[in-house]
């Protein structure tokens, strides 16, 4: 097709070549702009103002160059973004949770950027404001809250705090009844703590300088941080670590895990110092999570062949696996997500047939009953509880029409009630709308689900634009939930649709598996297919459609901009996953060693590095004509390092044909998640979606 022309024709960035080569397996690599990755990039995280001036001035000049670009859209993102900020109620509040004496909650003030938490007497009284997020967020340019955790006392919260966007917590302990911090200070965590039996200290996950959570500590209320005691040190740099407790403060689990592979070490939280005990060694591919259940504990896992996982229990006295019996039996198809035990009562979450589901196990019975919902596509989440010994858990419902609806489900009686409706202050009408589900033909024959979403007046004649999201890595499912943002595009004709691809679970386990590693092209051809789908159903054309994904679903919007640039009017890539291949060869990086599993090991095999260099989007940019692309990204993001769509930008200018431009918008503030104020992310959120809108023709 041919392209029109939508921006102003600008002289774009001019990118220095520094060339340097590569050779692994006997195959030569150039990379031109390898110098854009700073040699202090762990300083840079840290502190973003040691960035090499060169570096700085030439990500800047990105920023000029985006901005200008787009200036003729600042009113269109004024209106997005009072739009969406429209449909939030500014004085949200959470429905608290009861634990005990207290329920536990959150809420926001009006104008507020950041969650207060709160407590109120269970039994009814005064709330109190036990850490207000924007008191804390005052004077920082970039503010994030951690993990919140309050004592089984009631007495203190150990909570947590990112103030540079580069996921380094520190954590912090406040006495609730004064307001007052102790002097205990923590750095370098992964961001929340768990208190021990008599909460006297916590446990909490340190991060090495390249990111890793590699050690256990424990931290004595009142001591210094240097002579906190290490519980457990993982060597292998392949594996993600984290530390927890059980809802009964019986136990602290130490979860170990890639992608594939999981392996816990637990003890009592009533003895701090205890030697943490295997529960069952690491098996490449076995994966087992522990849920308490008194007197045992339950394993939902994949062992013997378990593909779509099973449940089995354990006895506390010798959980390991020679113990485990089964409870509830694998059933092809039928993927159980996660598991919730209660004193009387088991709860699952499943996923058949595309759909999540609820699953209420009776303990003393067996008998079992599922929690039903009408839509033809929805989303569901557990809450859970504080509470052990109760018969009500909490859940969440939404569809792409419906808005998030809060229940307390009596797992004896089956009576669900519910608490609360997501308000949406400028108003919504379910019957303006039409969400649906459809299934296109992959290029093997698979179905490939996709749930959408369009206004009722909106022409189904393909003259409709779309913007279709993706995302197909790690086995993530993105829900058919509700999203107030989409609907500034929807009000405006969009249909605003997701695919359901291979990489995510959302058909089952075999639907991850075909999805990674030998079979990833799988993800982009199905996101291809959708989009031919879309098109031959006639809710859209090719000229109409902007491809947008973050992340991972980054690297999927830059592989199908190689494959099928002509399908796609624009692409939006969030922090993208590009440079493949340099970040899979770098086993220095934050995450490269615990992502070999999901992508391959081009170090060690020559196998999975033709399979990467295949589809790596930097790797294969060429000579074609690409539509509009709009790279965003942030300087302190140890997830997707900020040199990875700043170099992608830079090649995809220097090989492309055509006068489509290539936008990089990089935050010079922010990392991985982007702005860090649910206000200040609308700001980039309603930029997005004025690159949307200015490239399907309707800024």
């Amino acid at each position: 097709m041919t392209r029109p022309a939508i921006f102003t024709d600008l002289p774009a960035p001019s990118t220095e070549r520094r060339p340097v080569s590569d050779t692994r397996h006997g195959i030569t690599r150039v990379d031109e702009y390898a110098w854009l990755r700073a040699d202090n990039w762990q300083e840079v995280f840290r502190d973003p103002s040691v960035l090499d001036p060169d570096i700085r001035s030439h990500l800047e000049s990105e920023n000029a160059y985006q901005a200008e670009l787009m200036a003729d859209t600042a009113d269109l993102r004024k209106a997005l973004f009072a739009e969406m900020k429209g449909r939030i109620k500014e004085d949200d509040s959470s429905v608290p949770m009861k634990d005990g004496p207290f329920a536990y909650g959150s809420s926001f003030k009006k104008g507020g950027e950041q969650p207060r938490y709160f407590r109120v007497p269970s039994e009814g009284g005064a709330e109190e404001i036990i850490l207000d997020g924007d008191k804390e967020a005052d004077g920082h340019a970039y503010f994030r809250l951690g993990g919140i955790d309050h004592s089984s006392d009631h007495k203190r919260l150990i909570w947590g705090f990112d103030d540079k966007g580069s996921e380094f917590y520190t954590l912090r302990v406040r006495d609730i009844a004064s307001g007052e911090e102790l002097g205990d200070l923590v750095g370098d965590t992964g961001g929340s703590g768990t208190w021990d039996a008599a909460n006297t200290g916590f446990f909490y996950t340190r991060l090495d300088p390249n990111h890793r959570p590699s050690k256990v500590f424990y931290h004595a209320l009142g001591s210094e941080a240097v002579a906190d005691r290490l519980i457990y040190e993982e060597t292998d740099p392949g594996f993600f670590m984290n530390v927890g407790g059980t809802r009964s403060n019986e136990w602290i689990m130490i979860s170990i895990s890639d992608h594939e592979t999981s392996e816990y070490r637990l003890f009592p939280a009533t003895d701090p110092l205890a030697a943490p005990k295997l529960v069952a060694a690491r098996e490449i591919g076995l994966q087992y999570d522990l849920e308490e259940g008194g007197d045992i504990f339950f394993v939902l896992t994949n062992a013997d062949g378990a593909k779509d996982f099973k449940i089995m229990t354990a006895p506390i006295s010798d959980p390991v696996r020679t113990n485990w019996k089964e409870l509830v039996a694998h059933e092809p198809g039928r993927l159980i997500l996660s598991v919730i035990g209660f004193k009387d009562f088991m709860i699952r979450l499943e996923r058949k047939e595309g759909l999540p589901r609820i699953v209420v196990h009776e303990r003393a019975t067996g008998a079992e009953h599922l929690i039903s919902f009408p839509e033809e596509a929805f989303s569901l989440g557990l809450s859970g509880s504080y509470e052990y010994d109760t018969d009500t858990m909490r859940f969440s419902y939404s569809s792409m029409t419906t808005p998030s609806q809060l229940f307390d489900y009596n797992m004896r009686t089956r009576e669900r009630t519910l608490l609360k409706t997501q308000e949406v202050p400028s108003g919504h009408n379910i019957e303006d709308y039409v969400t649906r589900r459809l299934m296109a033909p992959a290029s093997d024959g698979e179905l490939v689900p996709i749930s959408l979403i369009h206004h009722r007046d909106t022409p189904l004649d393909g003259t409709a634009p779309c913007l279709l999201y993706g995302y197909g890595s790690y086995g993530m499912t993105i829900p058919a939930s509700f999203n107030t943002n989409c609907l500034s595009l929807v009000d405006r004709g969009f249909v605003y649709a997701i695919a359901h691809i291979r990489g995510g679970k959302d058909k089952g386990y075999a639907w991850y598996d075909d999805g990674k590693r030998a079979t990833k092209i799988n993800t982009f051809t199905d996101f291809i297919a959708s989009a031919h789908h879309l098109v031959a159903e006639r809710y859209t054309s090719h000229d109409r459609i902007v491809a947008q994904g973050g992340s991972a679903g980054g690297m999927l919007m830059g592989a199908v901009a190689n494959m099928a640039p002509e399908a796609f009017a624009g692409i939006i890539a969030e922090v993208p996953f590009v440079d493949v291949l340099t970040t899979m060869l770098d086993d220095t990086l934050p995450l490269t060693p615990p992502e070999w599993p999901e992508w391959g090991n081009p170090i060690a095999s020559e196998a999975d590095y033709k399979t990467i260099a295949a589809y790596s989007p930097y790797d294969n940019v060429a000579a074609v004509d690409y539509p509009p692309i709009l790279a965003v990204a942030g300087l302190t993001d140890p997830r997707v390092t900020y040199w990875e769509p700043a170099k992608w930008a830079a090649r995809l200018r220097e090989r492309k044909s055509g006068n489509s431009p290539v936008l990089f918008k990089i935050n010079m503030d922010s990392g991985h998640a982007g702005a860090s104020g649910r206000f200040s992310r609308l700001e980039e959120v309603a930029f997005n979606y004025a690159f949307a809108l200015k490239v399907a023709g309707r800024a």
